[in-house]
């Protein structure tokens, strides 16, 4: 019976020596992964803020004027976000007469990090344009 023999040198402390210079890259990774997620998340909850005081306006015409209730509708839909976003709405007709309603949703988002040539703060926006339902259901 043979003995065997390590003939490989010894590597005691590589793995360590590995992570410890891999682990920067891979907390940064994380963190770029992070603040995506984050402005994927606010950025859709602009959208749906939008379009549901949008949806709001439309509906009818007079609550086009009413820019309170607009803000108020748009700002149920952004518990989650403090501060409060900024909720404007405008109108606007066509070359044949049809009213539209503009509902925009603007909001400063903060990253986790300081990344170069992103400023900070930075600011998302979301506007959705909805035709203006008539008077009444029947079209006139």
């Amino acid at each position: 019976m043979r003995l065997r023999r390590n003939c490989a040198p010894l590597r005691r402390g590589t793995a360590t020596l590995e992570l410890a210079t891999v682990l920067p890259f891979l907390i940064l990774l994380v963190l770029v992964g992070v603040d995506f997620a984050r402005v994927y998340y606010h950025n859709l909850t602009l959208i749906n803020a939008a379009s549901t005081a949008a949806l709001y306006a439309s509906s009818y015409p007079t609550n086009v004027n009413n820019t309170a209730q607009i803000k108020a509708v748009a700002l149920a839909d952004t518990k989650n976000l403090s501060p409060d976003p900024t909720v404007s709405s405008a109108t606007s007709t066509d070359g044949d007469g049809i009213q539209y309603v503009t509902v925009t949703v603007s909001w400063n988002f903060h990253t986790v990090m300081n990344y170069p040539g992103v400023p900070q703060p930075l600011t998302l926006s979301r506007s959705v344009k909805m035709r203006v339902g008539p008077l009444n259901p029947n079209g006139s």
